[in-house]
């Protein structure tokens, strides 16, 4: 004989009713209407929620085609404004070089007159 009070049988059965009790337990809240509509506005609202995460992620995609398209305008400009510059730098050098040629041959005219005088 043993000296636990309730014996091996009875537990078992005390372990079937708790197990019985908290399948009907799940099985009454399972069938509550309210549950479904829970369910159903939980199923909504993560609709809506993605809905709006996909607006987001479209929006950001063209924020970030737009940049992207001002960064390259602004290289065209730059480029176009370096190449407009490099042109008049050469055309004051050619200026410069024209001026420096014209009075070079001033004093060589000078110069040769000099010469044909004496």
């Amino acid at each position: 004989m043993s000296f636990k009070q309730p014996d091996l049988l009875e537990r078992q059965q005390a372990a079937a009713k708790a197990r019985k009790a908290a399948l009907e337990k799940f099985r009454a809240k399972a069938a509550d209407p309210a549950l479904a509509d829970r369910l159903t506005a939980r199923t909504a609202s993560a609709a809506d929620r993605k809905a709006i995460k996909n607006v987001r992620a479209i929006e950001k995609a063209e924020k970030k085609a737009r940049d992207a398209e001002r960064a390259q305008q602004a290289e065209r400009d730059a480029a176009m404004q370096a190449e407009r510059a490099k042109a008049e730098s050469a055309q004051r050098e050619l200026a410069l070089e024209t001026e420096r040629k014209a009075a070079r041959d001033a004093r060589y005219a000078a110069r040769k007159s000099r010469s044909k005088r004496r």
